[in-house]
């Protein structure tokens, strides 16, 4: 029994945790800082992907 009752005490924990972790995530639109992405070398030839019918 005690067993049944420490499992059900660590599910609502799960539960309790997940639910706060989903409400604090900081899901948001953050915009992009320009001076910290790399510069990317621009390929000249690039062919376009092959596509099968």
């Amino acid at each position: 029994m005690f067993m049944v009752i420490l499992l059900a005490a660590l599910a609502i924990l799960a539960i309790a945790s997940t639910i706060a972790a989903l409400r604090t995530d900081g899901y948001r639109r953050i915009p992009t800082d320009w001076s910290r992405v790399p510069d990317r070398p621009v390929r000249p030839h690039t062919q376009p992907a092959s596509t099968r019918s």
